[in-house]
């Protein structure tokens, strides 16, 4: 199964977010703590150049933290980066004050010349569903910003007064025109932030099942209550009540269950990026 993936408004995006960031002091780059590697997009790294940026370990309420850990240490020497959860608000009221440490010395050298001090202005940049409304909404403290579970909600952009301090603009998600490594664009499909509608919903399911096999079995034979041999899309279904006239089963049904309950980390916490892959 290959996933490819680039509609027309993404072209769009990218010349939009290149002419914006000239307006912002700092970057926060947000990526899913389940894919600390495939959810960065490598366009990204490329438009922000030297800017400074605080990375975002978003969702890792649903992420395992035995494999986490590492990735943190890793990255952290990149620059500043926290785990944290837009859902639940976990590590977000860190940020204001990391992103004023980032500041310090630019906003010192201007009171050195005598401007006057105004809110540090930031940026929000990630590949879609991948929760920058629910952040905006948890730095608020309020529904400013518009959410959704499917890719590609957020459209527009907004500036957003988190605090005297503060300032936010919201950016659409954006993804890459060509996934290097087919894995890559599987695990995004996994994870949700590529539409269903462009790929093969059983394909894909039966390519995760195989990987929570060889990763996590004890955690999916757990929840399934489904011995290994016994772990298919068909006894799943079965188990969930996909059933069609004749007693078959409906396996569509069962893959779109299944990837439900693995997005809302019911099946396994998981990271499914490993050390060394990048």
């Amino acid at each position: 199964m290959n996933i490819q993936w680039y509609p027309g408004h993404m072209t769009k995006t990218k010349r939009k977010l290149e002419e914006q960031l000239r307006w912002v002091d700092v970057v926060l780059e947000l990526c899913d703590a389940r894919l600390p590697l495939s959810s960065r997009n490598p366009l990204l790294q490329e438009l922000l150049g030297n800017k400074p940026r605080l990375l975002l370990l978003n969702k890792s309420d649903l992420a395992d933290n035995n494999r986490l850990k590492p990735w943190l240490d890793e990255l952290a020497q990149e620059g500043p980066v926290i785990a944290i959860s837009a859902q639940s608000g976990m590590g977000v009221k860190k940020i204001s004050s990391i992103l004023e440490d980032l500041m310090a010395d630019k906003r010192e050298r201007l009171a050195a010349r005598g401007v006057r001090a105004r809110p540090i202005r930031a940026m929000v940049v990630g590949i879609p569903n991948i929760g920058k409304s629910s952040l905006i909404n948890q730095l608020t403290g309020g529904s400013q910003a518009k959410t959704g579970n499917k890719p590609g909600v957020t459209r527009g952009n907004q500036w957003i007064r988190i605090n005297p301090k503060l300032e936010l603009l919201d950016t659409p998600g954006i993804l890459w025109p060509k996934f290097d490594d087919p894995q890559v664009g599987k695990k995004l499909a996994a994870t949700g932030a590529i539409k269903d509608e462009v790929f093969d919903q059983e394909e894909l399911a039966v390519w995760l099942l195989q990987w929570l096999k060889q990763n996590y079995p004890q955690e999916l034979m757990e929840f399934y209550k489904l011995k290994e041999e016994e772990l298919d899309l068909e006894n799943i279904g079965r188990k969930r009540g996909c059933l069609l006239s004749g007693g078959r089963i409906d396996t569509l049904k069962a893959a779109q269950i299944f990837l439900r309950e693995f997005r809302q980390g019911r099946v396994a916490k998981v990271v499914m990026d490993w050390q060394g892959e990048g």
